[in-house]
């Protein structure tokens, strides 16, 4: 079951101007180092990045630390777009993550991830047992020729917030 106000959540932050007020207050060096949506639905994150004097390293592609943000956003806006305004509250958190490098990074890089399914029916398994459950979620990143630069994967636990600690929220 997909969450009934993933399209407002879309609407917030697909905008630009949304989009860059929640970086800069939420992720700061994600603003600094320009990710960017490109695409975004219930099932699908697309974030880039471009090489810039900023996020470079000496060998003068992107620096790997700059490239896990695009790749933990592109997952993490498919599960923060799966908790949007859910009802009971559920927390989320990165677990663990993995990444595997392939060419130097230059120009733009576009990381996707293809797992809303996935992760919806994670959340919903979370909210229906009250347990924990985590989630594997793979991203691709492509270079301007779509050949493949990086591989991330992030896996996300869910878990239904304590009602005791939130009476008063």
């Amino acid at each position: 079951m997909s969450n009934p106000h993933f399209k407002d959540f879309i609407r917030q932050l697909a905008n630009p101007l949304k989009f860059k007020i929640f970086l800069i207050t939420q992720l700061p060096s994600a603003w600094f180092a320009g990710l960017k949506i490109e695409k975004l639905t219930e099932q699908q994150a697309v974030i880039s990045v471009s090489y810039k004097w900023f996020n470079k390293n000496p060998f003068r592609s992107i620096y790997v630390a700059v490239l896990s943000m695009p790749s933990e956003v592109s997952t993490g806006i498919l599960c923060m777009g799966a908790l949007y305004k859910r009802s009971p509250a559920v927390s989320m958190l990165v677990v663990k993550n993995q990444g595997a490098f392939y060419k130097k990074a230059v120009g733009k890089i576009l990381f996707t991830c293809m797992d809303g399914d996935k992760i919806n029916e994670a959340v919903e398994q979370a909210i229906t047992t009250g347990e924990s459950v985590t989630v594997d979620c793979r991203t691709v990143g492509t270079n301007q020729q779509s050949e493949v630069v990086a591989e991330f994967s992030f896996t996300w636990s869910f878990k239904v917030r304590n009602k005791e600690k939130h009476k008063d929220d």
